[in-house]
Formats: structure tokens, sequence, C-alpha cells
């Protein structure tokens, strides 16, 4: 991992010694921007909770390209052939599960690295009705809080999910407008997202002097990275989140502690009837009873 950062700097660095070279020889030979475009698709069994989130991340980001149902749960690395004939060099793949679970895979193709998180927490922009609104095309400000540089595992989170969410100025469909703020915190080894839009002046007092405040847009959603990959798609492991346990496994254990208690209640009946056998047997024949008074 430490590699893949070392080479990322040196890459960053050998842009901007580029950039100061076209700088000084002219206009005609400027620095090419960035022009990321981030692919977005599904998979089958997505519920209407999850296509609607897929919805709100299409609105806020306008340099994405949907792309129809992946068929296919096996071979994911065919989304890179996907990102390649879209042109896109990201990538976000909802993979439904069980019809109720979520995964989200960012990834940067075709060369990676790629990032493998559980969604939980799902709250759409219908859902949430916040007062806050923006522009429809407009970009975003992406920005992480402190706890994203303590590890090298969290900065090359921070360094997919920038080149995936930041829309550049290069995109058809941007509007050149900056008034919402994509916010991911990193809390409790999971990811928050929060969108906030910015309001210059308080609407209570429109003719004071201005005072940047935030609102809440929408939608909220919260990651936990489960593996980080060296490729896209797949590859040696960088990072193995070891705190993190499937929800399959949580259901199963749920249903595994119901049925203990059935069998703890079966076991309780079978061991009453025979001890109520073993009293009838140990007890001496009444005297009264129908053998001998009709011997």
């Amino acid at each position: 991992m430490a590699t893949l950062l070392k080479t990322s700097t040196e890459i960053q660095k050998g842009k901007n010694k580029k950039s100061k070279d076209n700088a000084t020889a002219g206009p005609s030979e400027g620095y090419k921007p960035r022009k990321d475009k981030t692919l977005m698709l599904c998979s089958r069994g997505v519920t209407q909770r999850m296509r609607h989130l897929m919805r709100d991340l299409e609105v806020l980001l306008p340099h994405t390209k949907k792309d129809s149902k992946l068929d296919t749960k096996s071979s994911l690395h065919l989304i890179n052939e996907l990102a390649d004939l879209h042109s896109c060099s990201n990538t976000l793949y909802f993979e439904a599960r069980r019809h109720e679970d979520l995964y989200l895979w960012i990834s940067r193709t075709p060369n990676g690295p790629s990032i493998k998180c559980h969604v939980q927490n799902i709250h759409t922009m219908d859902e949430l009705k916040m007062t806050g609104n923006c522009l429809k095309g407009s970009r975003g400000l992406v920005t992480f809080d402190g706890a994203w540089d303590s590890d090298e595992s969290t900065k090359l989170m921070k360094e997919v999910l920038t080149h995936t969410f930041s829309v550049p100025k290069t995109s058809r469909r941007l509007k050149p407008f900056i008034d919402h703020i994509l916010l991911f915190s990193l809390l409790d080894n999971k990811i928050w997202f929060r969108n906030y839009q910015i309001i210059e002046k308080d609407p209570l007092t429109p003719s004071g002097p201005p005072i940047p405040s935030l609102v809440e847009i929408g939608p909220r959603f919260v990651l936990t990275p489960i593996r980080i990959f060296e490729g896209s798609f797949g590859g040696p492991t960088l990072y193995s989140n070891p705190e993190f346990v499937s929800p399959a496994a949580t259901r199963a254990s749920i249903k595994r502690e119901a049925g203990q208690k059935y069998r703890v209640r079966k076991e309780g009946e079978t061991d009453r009837e025979e001890r109520k056998k073993r009293l009838r047997e140990e007890l001496p024949e009444d005297t009264l009873s129908r053998k001998k008074v009709f011997a």
C-alpha cells in the first residue's frame, strides 16, 4: 500500500512539474485538465430503496454515466470493459444480495485499486424531506475530517473517494456553481456520508451581513469498509477489516439462538415425560386397583 501511495505522489509531483513547465513554455502548451468520469451500475435484485439511492447519487454527481444492470455476480472483471467503453476511469457498482443486503464497489478502472464496502442506514432524499436544496448539476466540495490521515489504508480510501465523487471542470452537464458540500466522516471504522447546502446569508435577516451556514439535503448512508484490493474488482488484498461480520452471519446467529430456545423447551418436555413414567413404575401397586378388585 505504501508503494501505491508513493507512486501516486510521484505521479502528482510529475504532473505539477509538467504544469509549471507548460506555464513557462507558453499558453499554447497548457496543462491538460482532469477528465474523470464515473460509471454507475447495479446488479440484479436491487430493492426500491437501493434504486432511489442510486438516483440521488446520479443527481448529485453530474459526471456519472449509468449502465444497465449486470447479470453476473462472479465475473466482475467485465465492469472494466464496460468502463472502457464509456470512457470512465471510476466505477460505482452496487451489488445486492438476498434482496436486503447492499454492497458498494468503488474502483479505479482498469488498474485499481478497488474498495468493497457494506452499505447501511440508507435514507434517500424523498424519505428525509430536509429543508436544504441545491442546484441540479452544480459542483460539490468533497471534504474529509481529520481522522483520514491517521493510517495508510484510510489515506488510500480518501484518494479513491476524491477521484470518484469530485466533479471535474470539464463535465458536460456541469453548471458553474458550488452550493453544496459532500462530507465523508470516519468514525468507529465506518464512513459516514452527508450532503449539506451552503447558505451564505441568514434567511431570517436577508439584509444583514453574510453568515455562512450549512443545511442538510440528503441522502444519508454509512459505509463499512470490508477489503481493499490492489487491482480493479480483484487482486491481492491490501487491507482487510477484521471486525466486519456479514449480515447473513448475524441473521444466522439470531436464528440459531431462537432455535436453541426451542430445543431447550422440547428437551424439558421430554425430561418431564420420562420423570412421570419413572415415577409410575417405581410406585407400588394400589390395593384398590382394577386388577386386584376383579381378580
